[in-house]
């Protein structure tokens, strides 16, 4: 059976609120034995995320939620908003393609990054994105 509970919820209005988002994703991932390199992985596809729910969402949340299953533990990071929403998905997440004059790597790199990757949008309504990291050290 898996479990799955919401660790922390982070407010995403100004841009220290990143820095909020990336602290609470590294602090869960320690607490359950996530290595170096799968913090790495998972601070810096929260960062982006974060920022483009800023950025292009016009703020939102972050939730750090925890899975737990039988031989697996996993954090599921959620990023909504309530912003203009995504017109062409298969583009914003092309490397390279950035609406806002950027390096158009934050979409298609958290997702390289994710273990599991989910974007929802709809014009008008906003932008849920989900990346899910397995550990490969921790206990389950």
């Amino acid at each position: 059976m898996t479990s799955v509970s919401t660790v922390h919820e982070v407010p995403i209005r100004e841009e220290v609120d990143i820095v909020h988002v990336r602290q609470a994703a590294r602090d869960v991932a320690v607490s359950v034995g996530f290595s170096l390199v799968e913090q790495t992985k998972l601070v810096t596809a929260a960062s982006e995320l974060a920022r483009n729910t800023l950025k292009h969402g016009g703020g939102g949340v972050a939730e750090v939620e925890l899975e737990r299953g039988s031989g697996h533990t996993a954090l599921r990071l959620v990023f909504r908003d309530e912003g203009p929403g995504i017109d062409d998905v298969d583009l914003a997440l092309t490397d390279g393609y950035s609406s806002a004059g950027g390096l158009g790597l934050g979409l298609s790199g958290a997702r390289r990054l994710a273990d599991e990757f989910e974007l929802w949008t709809e014009p008008g309504q906003g932008t849920t994105v989900t990346a899910v990291f397995r550990t490969r050290t921790a206990s389950g």
